[in-house]
């Protein structure tokens, strides 16, 4: 699998949904070929540090990020560029952490008002090329423009090619490319049981 990347990956520092160590996530990748693997954990950072050392002594490319659901039910996954997105993606996690109890957080559209330089956006949308997703990409195209992608994740369920057709025409409609992502929550699959609460 020469050349993927795996750009939406959870560690374990997403609790009751990640279920794998970042160390054993890059074991995995690299056994299977992948050059990168972005740790994109849900509004947070906390699992970086061990991330980045899992890169080096795996010999992939750590991707920075991290997941959000903000308030209206819109899901991003943002990725770090550089050293600007870096503190970007640092000040939304930290605004979002600030104004919900402990142990959630709350994102606004309110938040993306000013530019967020630095940081690429993969757009995790329903699939519906409907009037509402549609507005949304447009919305989602005015703030991160050419630094914006449709993130498809397929699950081997029964409406896979459905749910396909519908995310590349919405695709289509906004103007976007699409991008493929596995939604990684375990290195392996008998870590399910980690996972469900």
């Amino acid at each position: 699998m020469s050349g993927y990347a795996e750009l939406h990956c959870l560690s374990n520092f997403s609790f009751q949904r990640g279920a794998s160590s970042a160390r054993e996530l890059f074991e995995r990748a690299a056994a299977q070929g992948y050059e990168a693997l972005a740790i994109t954990d849900e509004c947070s950072l906390a699992g970086i540090v061990r991330a980045w050392q899992a890169a080096k002594e795996s010999g992939l490319a750590l991707i920075v990020g991290s997941e959000m659901r903000l308030d209206d039910g819109l899901r991003l996954v943002l990725l770090v560029e550089n050293l600007e997105g870096y503190q970007n993606l640092c000040r939304l996690i930290t605004q979002a952490r600030r104004r919900a109890p402990k142990g959630q957080y709350r994102v606004l559209r309110e938040d993306f008002a000013q530019p967020v330089p630095g940081l690429l956006a993969l757009w995790r949308a329903d699939g519906q090329p409907d009037a509402g997703e549609q507005d949304t990409g447009r919305w989602l195209r005015q703030v991160f423009a050419d630094r914006l992608w449709l993130a498809v994740e397929l699950h081997c369920g029964q409406d896979d090619d459905r749910r396909l057709a519908g995310l590349l025409a919405l695709a289509r409609e906004v103007g976007i490319a699409a991008v493929a992502c596995g939604d990684v929550h375990m290195h392996v699959r008998g870590r399910r049981a980690l996972q469900d609460p």
